[in-house]
């Protein structure tokens, strides 16, 4: 259990958490309170567990091959950065008084460039897994392009 990366195990709940928070907003738009309230308590989740994914990602750096795969890997970590600021804005400037707001201009902008962060991202850390084999076992094959 020790050499498998905990890190993509982890990054599923924020990405989850995140992109239900944005369509709940969005929906909120034709549903109104009934969408719109499940927003903070998946932006809550998402944050924290990104928090935990994050830490998780730091430990594992030291096993990612220099070149290529650790330049992507600072695009990754700097998009995923972006969107943790963003989503935790919308989080914080969400409430009034401890209570969840309903999602204005703002909070729909800082959902949106969250979310393309958070694809971007999202799109290199499995580019950095599937293309350059990043937290495979050393005792596998590498994928085929690194042959």
């Amino acid at each position: 259990m020790s050499r498998h990366p905990l890190h993509p195990a982890l990054v599923h709940f924020p990405i989850a958490c995140w992109s239900l928070a944005v369509a709940a907003d969005v929906a909120g738009l034709w549903w109104g309170e009934t969408a719109w309230r499940w927003s903070g308590g998946l932006l809550a989740v998402g944050c924290f567990m990104a928090l935990i994914a994050m830490i998780a990602g730091m430990f594992e750096l030291s096993r990612v091959p220099e070149g290529a795969p650790m330049r992507m890997v600072w695009w990754h970590m700097g998009l995923m950065c972006i969107a943790f600021a963003l989503f935790c804005t919308r989080l914080l400037t969400g409430f009034e008084n401890m209570h969840l707001q309903e999602p204005d201009t703002l909070s729909l902008l800082l959902d949106a460039a969250g979310f393309i962060c958070l694809t971007a991202g999202g799109w290199l850390g499995g580019t950095l897994v599937y293309h350059h084999g990043v937290g495979r076992s050393r005792d596998q094959s590498p994928p085929p392009s690194a042959k």
